[in-house]
């Protein structure tokens, strides 16, 4: 069986309702929306400085915490990963540079 990130979401909606003792996710979304966003852009400079240095065990590991800490920030914000997915899925139909170009500036 292969896990998914659909999986990493209900495994952080479960424990997001454990009790803050227990529970990591619980403690971060208990701390409130900033907190969980915060801790999200820390992994995610972990993961640059890992990608620059070319440490691929490193780069695996904090790859791991950034998604779980954006699913902990979409879940601290109602978003589902769901509406993520069907964003990208919508940006396939261009390419990225003239999806890009199509943004408002």
């Amino acid at each position: 069986m292969t896990f998914t990130l659909s999986d990493l979401e209900a495994r952080i909606d479960e424990r997001a309702a454990a009790s803050v003792d227990e529970s990591w996710t619980a403690k971060l979304l208990a701390a409130g929306p900033e907190r969980c966003a915060k801790k999200f852009g820390e992994e995610a400079v972990e993961a640059v400085i890992a990608a620059v240095k070319g440490d691929r065990d490193e780069l695996i590991a904090e790859s791991a915490d950034v998604l779980y800490h954006l699913l902990v920030v979409l879940k601290a914000r109602d978003v589902a990963l769901q509406d993520v997915l069907s964003q990208l899925e919508a940006r396939t139909v261009r390419s990225g540079l003239a999806e890009k170009a199509a943004r408002p500036r």
